[in-house]
């Protein structure tokens, strides 16, 4: 495995490939307006995956910091899946001092809870407590009053 630099320096971040991503490949945000994407990451903590320079993985979190995290939009591309290089991701987010004895870090995933489950996620404990508002098709509305 080649080995992957990760950096929670936005400026690095491949804001087009990011939203590529999410927009065209992601199952959570296809459709998301790049404007959206852009306001997302400006108020999340980021990291981003590169190898020999280039972008290759990404992921974000919301948090306050002190007790709550969401941790969101976590990918590597396609063509370079299955080398180790989400495992090394999630272990930089979960090290990061920002994230360290919160009393609560969520996810929501469909695509790798075994990737999660070794850095200690595992399902709620109490899902019956759980709520949400939920606009699926939201990004279709945004291209339609913007187009």
């Amino acid at each position: 495995m080649n080995r992957i630099d990760i950096s929670t320096d936005k400026r690095k971040l491949d804001l087009a490939l990011i939203h590529r991503f999410l927009s065209e490949q992601s199952t959570w945000a296809l459709g998301i307006p790049f404007a959206t994407v852009q306001r997302a990451l400006e108020a999340s903590l980021c990291f981003g995956a590169y190898l020999d320079g280039a972008q290759i993985g990404f992921a974000r979190v919301i948090t306050d910091g002190a007790t709550f995290a969401y941790l969101g939009d976590v990918f590597v591309l396609p063509e370079h899946q299955g080398r180790g290089y989400s495992k090394r991701l999630m272990e930089a987010v979960m090290a990061h001092p920002d994230l360290q004895d919160l009393r609560r870090f969520l996810l929501v995933t469909s695509t790798a809870p075994q990737l999660y489950a070794q850095f200690g996620f595992c399902p709620a404990a109490k899902p019956q407590g759980f709520m949400e508002r939920l606009e699926p098709d939201i990004y279709k509305r945004l291209a339609q009053t913007q187009g």
